[in-house]
């Protein structure tokens, strides 16, 4: 067995294990049915999706619908808990809405770009492997469970206060962080699309201002999130903390920002107007 197969065997069920513990922690306090916690059942919920949509997708050697069905499972189940959590409010209907609308976007952006595309560079080495591209989807159940858990915990919770200015503030933020994200990638889909531009980088509009808005968009959007969840989380529900947290771990230190700056920099680096942008221009949080 490979050495990236063996590690992908021990990532695997220490994933699942996390998965787990989430579930548990978010789950008290929480609305039940049947004796199950909700946001246990969705957690649960989230991971299973992932290793149905696999099956086909190992068999296929397709990475397709990877992003679609992230999406898809954000709103699938985002929906179910409005529908079965008894008395939902106000705030946990606010919170449904902004969850299922970011997941519209983004995941039929993403999909748009991989049939585009035709295929996802990230995927090459790992689809033919079993192990390691069941790993792929059974983190990606992981992105979706802390990503969302703000959300969740506080659809779910037992505790309900009417809207107030944390809601207020939240949704400011939120509404600015979803404005950002869907601006840059419009930005950034227009210039790929002009001939003219090929085999070169964006730097104008909010690309100006930083080399990824759109993360920079996506953090904020969900610390908007917590922000509204946060009067009716207690307890160990707190681990709702999780979700900006990740977002941000994720796309700073993981899967984002250092892969595409390897690449930008495998593309364009050495060239007077790229290392000038580079330096003029933050990695992140825009220059005013």
């Amino acid at each position: 067995m490979k050495e990236s197969d063996r590690k992908a065997l021990i990532i695997l069920p220490v994933v699942v294990v996390i998965g787990a513990l989430v579930a548990v922690a978010g789950s008290q306090g929480g609305a039940t049915v049947g004796g199950f916690p909700l946001f246990g059942l969705g957690v649960a919920a989230a991971f299973l999706i992932q290793w149905l949509a696999f099956i086909p997708a190992f068999k296929a050697q397709t990475e397709h619908y990877y992003d679609l069905t992230g999406a898809l499972t954000y709103i699938a189940i985002t929906v179910l808990l409005v529908l079965l959590t008894p008395g939902v409010d106000a705030r946990g209907l606010l919170l449904a809405a902004m969850v299922v609308a970011w997941a519209l976007r983004l995941g039929s952006f993403l999909f748009r770009r991989v049939k585009k595309h035709g295929k996802d560079d990230r995927f090459d080495e790992i689809k033919p492997s079993f192990v390691r591209f069941l790993n792929a989807w059974t983190v990606q159940g992981l992105w979706v469970v802390l990503t969302a858990a703000a959300a969740w915990i506080a659809i779910t919770s037992a505790t309900r206060v009417a809207l107030d200015w944390w809601a207020l503030v939240g949704f400011v933020v939120w509404a600015a962080g979803f404005g950002i994200e869907a601006v840059a990638d419009n930005q950034k889909g227009r210039f790929k699309a002009d001939p003219a531009n090929g085999g070169r980088f964006i730097s104008t509009g909010l690309w100006s201002k930083s080399r990824h808005p759109n993360y920079f968009g996506e953090i904020v959007l969900w610390i908007g999130v917590l922000l509204i969840a946060v009067p009716v989380v207690e307890g160990w529900q707190w681990v709702a903390l999780l979700s900006p947290v990740f977002v941000a771990f994720l796309l700073i230190k993981g899967s984002g920002i250092p892969l595409l700056e390897k690449k930008a920099d495998s593309k364009w680096g050495g060239q007077a107007d790229y290392e000038a942008y580079k330096k003029n221009t933050p990695v992140l949080i825009p220059k005013l």
